[in-house]
């Protein structure tokens, strides 16, 4: 179902032939090539350049870049430890894991000059060009669409540094280059661009959902706002839970979409364009040259080479310890998405042995700096079961929005408003169902927060989670053994951003 995506057959030719520099270079070097002889004549042309915004936009989802790292570092959910074998010691990640983040870190440098702003500056290049082009009229929803992908760009952008500059040319003037704007400014920019996005696109109810998968709609960027909303109070100073309520509604309303019978079940290869729970999401195709999903080979322990009957011998890096671990109580069909303890074939039975008759036993991390191989839980979240392999990629798409979290931030809303608490509970044992767990008679806020823990495990939701909830400065864990300021909720502006435009000013205490 995805090939017949318009999306998929502009990537397609975007990627598939060789041209992916051409593609992804969208910034002010391929604006200066338009003209009004040849602005986008046809909506497939158009498309095509969108694509590139897309792809941007995929970094925030994916195992190997750094903008979803960076939102997953720094949780009590995510670890990367040096092994004893030499291998995975990064100090930037060690920084970020505790709580010691400075400007030169490698990490937030290259998620803010490889990932967040060059994918605002390709949106603004392809905004100017589609409202430039002749058939501009029919090109709405596709600006529409593009000024959605940049409002997502900055809001990444907001919620890791805060105060960043909100550039919206094609082009940018070395003369009077761009300078920092207050976070709560950065905020209702990021407001008023969904809010007006989602004015000209097409609601899921309008269109084929399998065929338009995975493009933005409506709902997608209602679901956006609903999480921007729920936030808000850390990002404005303003609490506007009420407007996450009505976001949430938007999307249910529609009656489009439904959980899944398992969480497992969003992640598999082979349900991405028909599942009922995927709001917003990123397609890959390795075979065909299309990008690719690397989870399985960044988390994974070599073992499950064997176990998978897999090609490659996965890497043997991201885990987890027993604070993520011990939240899920027994039964939990979540936890059938992990890895820990003794470790089985795919029957549960057959011992999965190295080639000297050990069971591999995974356990609890003992040692960050020099971590012995079967140290550290992991997460099978994107399964490896039917998926079609290009080496060590897989075609698993990347999930950014599922229709959990719709229902999850709705009950968290209402909770804080204080308002039909009886909705918000079975809001939220809607969810616990699912995944055979036992139905809740009251809530509180940390049955919320942990709730949300064990369903978005490594979603890139913890982070924002922790800081809205108060956990990621009060509480501590392994590796994290202080209270954090409350000033580190942001990143420091990278300094070799600060060398390039000496406009921008650096965030408190950095």
């Amino acid at each position: 179902m995805k090939t017949k995506s318009i999306l998929k057959v502009a990537l397609l030719s975007c990627f598939g032939f060789g041209s992916f520099t051409s593609c992804l270079n969208l910034d002010e070097e391929l604006y200066g090539r338009l003209s009004p002889e040849n602005y986008y004549q046809t909506q497939e042309e158009a498309l095509s350049s969108v694509v590139g915004v897309y792809s941007y936009l995929s970094y925030m989802s994916r195992a190997g870049g750094d903008g979803w790292r960076i939102g997953e570092f720094g949780t009590d959910e995510f670890f990367c430890p040096g092994r004893a074998s030499g291998g995975w010691y990064d100090e930037g990640n060690m920084e970020m894991m505790s709580h010691k983040v400075t400007p030169n870190n490698e990490r937030i440098a290259t998620c803010w000059g490889t990932y967040v702003f060059p994918g605002i500056g390709a949106a603004n290049a392809v905004i100017a060009s589609l409202e430039s082009s002749p058939i501009a009229d029919e090109l709405k929803p596709l600006i529409a669409e593009t000024r959605a992908l940049r409002a997502y760009g900055y809001y990444y952008a907001m919620d890791y540094w805060g105060n960043v500059p909100v550039f919206t040319e094609a082009r940018v003037d070395p003369n009077n280059l761009p300078k920092t704007t207050p976070r709560a400014e950065v905020f209702d920019f990021v407001v008023k661009e969904f809010t007006e996005a989602a004015a000209d696109l097409p609601s899921i109810t309008e269109v084929n959902k399998s065929e338009y998968y995975p493009r933005l709609t409506k709902e997608a960027v209602y679901t956006a706002l609903a999480s921007l909303y729920l936030n808000a109070e850390v990002y404005s100073g303003t609490a506007q839970y009420d407007k996450v309520v009505t976001m949430c509604d938007n999307v249910i309303n529609t009656n489009q979409y439904a959980l899944e019978e398992k969480v497992g079940d969003c992640f598999l290869a082979t349900n991405e364009s028909k599942s009922s729970e995927i709001i917003t999401a990123f397609s890959v195709d390795p075979s065909k040259g299309v990008d690719g999903n690397e989870f399985i080979l960044y988390a994974q322990h070599a073992l499950d080479q064997k176990k998978y009957n897999l090609s490659f011998a996965p890497a043997n890096g991201y885990c987890f310890t027993d604070e993520a671990l011990n939240r899920y109580e027994a039964g939990d069909e979540r936890l059938e998405l992990l890895e820990y303890g003794p470790q089985y074939y795919q029957d549960g039975v057959t011992p999965l042995c190295d080639d000297n008759g050990n069971q591999l036993v995974l356990t609890t991390i003992k040692d960050m700096i020099a971590a012995q191989e079967n140290e550290g839980y992991r997460v099978l979240k994107y399964s490896p079961i039917g998926v079609i392999w290009a080496g060590s990629k897989a075609d698993n798409d990347y999930i950014l929005e599922r229709y959990s979290n719709v229902l999850l931030m709705k009950a968290e809303a209402l909770f804080r408003l204080n308002q039909n608490l009886d909705v918000a509970l079975e809001l939220v044992n809607e969810v616990r169902r699912r995944s055979n767990c036992a139905e809740w008679t009251e809530l509180t806020l940390q049955r919320i927060e942990d709730e949300r823990a064990r369903e978005f495990i490594w979603e890139n939701q913890r982070r924002r989670d922790m800081i809205r909830f108060g956990s990621y400065f009060n509480n501590t864990w392994f590796y994290k053994t202080e209270k954090t300021e409350q000033w580190r909720g942001i990143y420091p502006i990278p300094a070799i951003q600060l060398t390039n435009n000496p406009n921008l000013e650096q965030n408190p205490n950095y």
